[in-house]
Parts: C-alpha cells; structure tokens; sequence
C-alpha cells in the first residue's frame, strides 16, 4: 500500500531535509508555508512512498529537524492602547510529521 507523508519543517532545516531525502532516493514537493502560531517560516514536504519505507523516511527527517530555543517578543496588555513587549522563550524546529493512506498514486 502506498502512504503519504506530509513533513512540517522549519525553514531553517529544510533544505538538510531535502538533501538527505534526495541523497536516499526519495522524492518530495516541497512547499513554503507558514505556521499559525508564530508566524514563522515552514516548509511542507509531500512524499508518496511504499508503506515500507515511512519508518526510513520519519527518521531521515527527524535526524535533520533540529529542536531549538528562541527568544520572541510577546505583546502583553495593560489597558487600552498600551502594550509592554515581554520576550518569551520558545522552542521551534523539529517536524511534524502526517501519514495517510494512499488510493492511487501515479508519477506521469
């Protein structure tokens, strides 16, 4: 059975991304997207495989979607109008990664 996976990555670690899984054999569209939460910068990968190999793929995008720790400014409100920038520390990076089965899938 055929899967796809669909692979959410941080822009940063994209293209280490897409070099390992094209130095493997596999091949991806990928797509700038942006993330809801903080705004920030991702890249959706869409891989069709053979249900065999999503373990292999999960791994090589893990392997090069690094977690890290980042400062942003967080708007904090005291009343109308007025508005203090606290800085937060978040964590961005990693993947998030879907699998979903596959009916059809063809390359023409």
């Amino acid at each position: 059975m055929m899967k796809m996976v669909i692979a959410v990555v941080n822009s940063d670690d994209s293209n280490a991304v897409m070099r390992a899984l094209t130095k493997n054999g596999y091949s991806a569209t990928k797509l700038a997207t942006t993330g809801g939460f903080l705004m920030m910068g991702n890249t959706t990968f869409l891989i069709g495989i053979d249900e065999d190999k999503v373990d292999d793929v999960i791994s090589l995008i893990s392997s090069h979607s690094k977690k890290r720790k980042q400062v942003m400014p967080a708007a904090t409100s005291y009343g109308v109008g007025m508005y203090d920038p606290l800085p937060i520390e978040v964590t961005v990076g990693g993947a998030s990664i879907f699998v979903m089965d596959i009916e059809r899938f063809e390359k023409v």
